[in-house]
């Protein structure tokens, strides 16, 4: 028997349902910055009361409330957690061979001038990390980095987290992106198109925000033809590889072509003083005792240039076809086509499907895992040590595997139960102003879950049932929330533990918050602008 949602079981009143719907996410928030729960405990317990919140207030039936949580779970594992542990994987293998400590050279050696070296670590190689590691990588190895080469402990840690912004969106492979558009249905490609460019402006503009942010106005005009060509290439590359490639490798190919303009631009232009901050001691130079060969650069970069070569060739038509022989497809049982969305929410009554896809080989995470492999003879690594790093990420990502896990079951429950429906209806009442506050909800989730894909699992649905309420372009609101979330990730209370413990600034976090806070303010209100230009001025620039 198909169970039909109810939007307004409480008193027949959509006000009074949406706050017993809210109740859940509420206390999901409370946890975390009250409580101060760790996100895996957080999450478990928010799934019970969601469950006892589905079936008490929303009368969604048991076997269905325990099916979709599974499903939730089953969904959030794989893919989602399979490309979290390939790309963590790849990250470890090259840092256990020592091959990173050879990328890290290769960057931070062209130049001395603290606004290049700021320029080529916290922007550029923060965004590689963000696009092949991301969960906490880019904060805690640039900003130890940069505090190697002699900034101050809060200008490590301060820059590196306004940087790890824009490509934050992309991160962990698209992971954001690839899990919102799991629990939406929506064309990744199209919300990879539609995120790149509510954050084009941002990302144009960022290296003039960080050199301005660290040396003023006068600093900046000794270096912007530097500023100019990493925000140019990096822009337009995000933008044209999200809109044709998808969201997988946006921050890897920007990254890799904006550190590789600016050292061809260092090679005939050099800024005409070398910037030092006030009060500094003598430069230190980073690791001179060995100098690597191109070759020795090359082979370390060389796992990171396999999975490029991978994922760019799992997007192939024709290899997609080959690896959908391994792809099996489960109807979910339980749920698959027992629950029905009705009026206002659909024009019509319409069955939800619930179907599992385990692409064996077709799987993103499944190229990361290749490319791993490949890593593996490239970095000379013994099977025994690669079987050893496997087992280290699989132990080290327990944890945020059980909170990917329980928040993609979090927002299935939402959906199957119809209370993201509810909320939908609510948030409906904003009416036209609603773009505008579509980033904002994004950001509030990051800045609570630290976590731009959590933040997506949270919202997505929802952004998305508003965005149909209000007659608006859904890949707008659903990509704003992508948008948006990412500034928040420099105030994230989990950003700046890891950015303070990798700095040494552990017990002065209110600094850094205090250095974080007025920009992601600022950045916040430049994508609320953009969206809601999108929305009523240029709505043909976002697709449909």
């Amino acid at each position: 028997m198909v169970w039909q949602q109810l939007y307004a079981p409480i008193a027949n009143n959509v006000g009074w349902s949406a706050l017993i719907a809210v109740i859940p996410i509420l206390y999901f928030f409370i946890a975390l910055l009250v409580f101060r729960m760790k996100g895996h405990v957080a999450t478990v317990t928010t799934i019970v009361l969601v469950i006892l919140d589905a079936i008490i207030g929303f009368h969604f039936p048991v076997e269905q409330a325990l099916s979709s949580a599974i499903y939730g779970v089953f969904v959030g594992l794989w893919p989602i957690g399979w490309i979290v542990i390939g790309s963590v994987f790849l990250f470890k293998i090259t840092v256990k061979t020592g091959h990173f400590d050879v990328i890290r050279h290769s960057i931070s050696s062209i130049s001395q001038d603290r606004r290049i070296q700021t320029l080529l670590i916290a922007l550029c190689l923060g965004a590689f990390l963000e696009g092949t590691a991301g969960f906490g990588a880019p904060v805690a190895i640039a900003g130890s980095m940069l505090l190697g080469l002699g900034f101050s402990p809060l200008y490590a840690a301060g820059l590196v987290l306004l940087a790890d912004t824009a490509p934050v969106a992309f991160g962990g492979i698209g992971i954001p992106i690839t899990a919102v558009a799991s629990v939406t249905h929506l064309s990744p490609l199209l919300l990879s198109l539609s995120v790149g460019r509510q954050l084009f402006l941002v990302s144009l503009i960022l290296p003039f925000w960080l050199v301005t942010v660290m040396s003023g106005f006068k600093g900046l005009k000794g270096v912007w033809p530097a500023c100019l060509t990493v925000g140019l290439v990096s822009s337009l590359s995000q933008l044209l590889v999200a809109a044709y490639l998808g969201p997988q490798l946006p921050n890897i190919v920007s990254s890799l072509l904006s550190m590789l303009s600016l050292i061809i631009l260092l090679r005939f232009w050099q800024p005409n003083e070398i910037f030092r901050f006030k009060n500094e001691s003598a430069p230190q130079s980073f690791d001179k005792k060995h100098s690597f060969s191109r070759k020795e650069v090359f082979i370390a970069w060389g796992p990171y240039l396999s999975l490029t070569f991978f994922i760019v060739l799992w997007t192939i038509p024709a290899v997609k076809e080959l690896l959908a022989h391994a792809t099996f497809v489960f109807s979910w049982p339980g749920l698959n086509d027992l629950v029905a969305k009705v009026a206002p929410i659909a024009t019509h009554t319409t069955t939800l499907e619930a179907k599992f896809t385990w692409d064996l080989l077709g799987a993103t995470g499944s190229a990361l895992f290749i490319a791993g492999i490949a890593a593996k003879f490239i970095c000379n690594l013994s099977w025994r040590g690669f079987g050893s790093t496997f087992k280290e990420t699989l132990y080290e990502l327990r944890f945020p595997l059980v909170t990917i896990a329980c928040v993609v079951a979090f927002g299935q429950l939402m959906n199957y139960s119809g209370m993201s429906g509810t909320l939908a209806l609510a948030l409906a009442k904003t009416g036209v102003l609603f773009p505008l506050f579509a980033p904002i909800l994004g950001w509030i989730g990051v800045f609570l879950t630290g976590s731009d894909t959590s933040s997506n699992l949270l919202f997505g649905s929802l952004q998305q049932l508003t965005a149909q309420q209000l007659h608006l372009n859904p890949y707008l609101t659903v990509g704003a929330n992508s948008a948006g979330g990412v500034m928040g990730k420099m105030i994230s209370p989990q950003s700046i533990a890891v950015g303070t413990s990798s700095t040494g600034m552990v017990g002065k976090e209110g600094e850094v918050y205090r250095f974080t806070l007025r920009h992601s303010i600022a950045f916040l209100l430049i994508v609320s602008v953009i969206v809601l230009t999108f929305a009523y001025v240029v709505p043909s620039l976002i697709p449909a």
